[in-house]
């Protein structure tokens, strides 16, 4: 027991850093689009150290929390009793199905951060403030499959998913709209 709680341990703490990785980065994208839009030497500046921040951070933080957050999960999983045990519960499938979403809204995240790294913009700040809410979903129902198990009334449990994602895209209008009339805020 003593083994699959050092590795539940060190899967939350890269579960927390790989997390806090992915909200940056699309932060750092946020700031990246906006600068396109400034002045030179102004633009080039930003721009330069936009790309610098989102390297460091992709390639120091993100990924290897997102490999060694995995790596830990298999072992509990597949090496332990308890985690064989769990992958029999369907509350675990459902988590899977979730963490599935989370890698591929991670391998999107490479793809822009890719693109940016090119100076390929495609996106709008708005849509990256937008797109920021997708790892904040994730988690919440990530976390929430987790504590409560099958506890969890599914229909309850999707509705107020949906509930949540509703408040952040009204939160993310109320934002804009405020910007929109405070630039300098």
């Amino acid at each position: 027991m003593d083994l699959y709680n050092y590795l539940k341990a060190l899967h939350l703490i890269f579960v927390i850093t790989w997390f806090a990785g992915l909200f940056y980065i699309v932060r750092l994208f946020v700031y990246h689009a906006e600068a396109v839009d400034k002045p030179e030497p102004e633009q080039g500046i930003l721009i330069n150290q936009y790309k610098l921040m989102s390297r460091r951070l992709w390639n120091i933080i993100t990924w290897p929390s997102a490999i060694l957050a995995s790596v830990f999960a298999f072992w509990m999983l597949f090496f332990t009793p308890m985690g064989k045990a769990w992958l029999a519960m369907p509350w675990m499938h459902i988590k899977l199905g979730f963490v599935f979403l989370l890698y591929v809204y991670h391998l999107k995240c490479h793809q822009i951060f890719k693109q940016l790294q090119r100076d390929q913009i495609k996106y709008s700040a708005s849509f990256f403030r937008l797109w920021n809410e997708g790892a904040t979903l994730l988690l919440f129902a990530i976390v929430f499959i987790v504590i409560l198990k099958s506890t969890l009334s599914w229909i309850f449990g999707v509705l107020g998913l949906f509930g949540l994602a509703i408040l952040l895209m009204i939160g993310i209008k109320a934002y804009k709209r405020y910007r929109e009339k405070h630039p300098n805020a």
